[in-house]
């Protein structure tokens, strides 16, 4: 059709020609209406993804701002962290050393306790051999115990022969003392 033509072709395309034109014309109208409705449903199409694409754009920008705006939040907050630990650490550094130095000076308490025990112990013998030389001193002590509870009972006697005494006497004795003029 758009190639080069023979001659021998053209003679008896000339009735056909006016036929192809009037085919072709049509088959160009439909064409063009056919084109006409795919660009008209291509638009319909183009509108429903505007209507998706647009806010699903626009809700992609506001999430991906949020994640960038929560990254580098995070970011602070641990490099907040980090230099908090940093500062810990140098304070606990200098804590160990005062740690240390403390531990040092517990141990040569501990030395000096342990030379006092020694003494202790060696006082303690010293006391208990001390208390082995007293035991017939307690014994002696015993002796004068029971010898006070003898007296005391004596005593008691004693007591008890007085009142008997002044009872018996008190009478007589008080009858006298009516004619006695002092």
């Amino acid at each position: 059709m758009f190639g080069k033509k023979n001659k021998n072709q053209e003679k008896p395309i000339k009735n056909t020609e006016s036929k192809t034109v009037e085919s072709e014309t049509e088959k160009n109208a439909a064409g063009a209406e056919y084109f006409e409705k795919i660009t008209q449903s291509f638009e319909v199409s183009a509108r429903r993804w505007e209507l998706v694409v647009f806010p699903a754009l626009f809700a992609f920008v506001v999430l991906a701002s949020y994640g960038f705006y929560l990254i580098f939040s995070l970011t602070k907050d641990i490099s907040f962290i980090a230099k908090s630990v940093d500062r810990n650490m140098t304070v606990i550094a200098q804590r160990m050393d005062s740690m240390a130095g403390n531990v040092d000076n517990m141990s040569i308490h501990v030395e000096h306790m342990s030379v006092n025990m020694r003494n202790m112990t060696k006082n303690i013998t010293t006391v208990s051999t001390t208390m082995e030389r007293m035991e017939p001193m307690l014994r002696n002590m015993d002796s004068m115990n029971r010898s006070l509870q003898a007296m005391t009972a004596t005593t008691s006697y004693m007591q008890r022969d007085m009142g008997n005494m002044n009872r018996s006497i008190s009478r007589p004795i008080s009858f006298m003392n009516n004619f006695i003029p002092w």
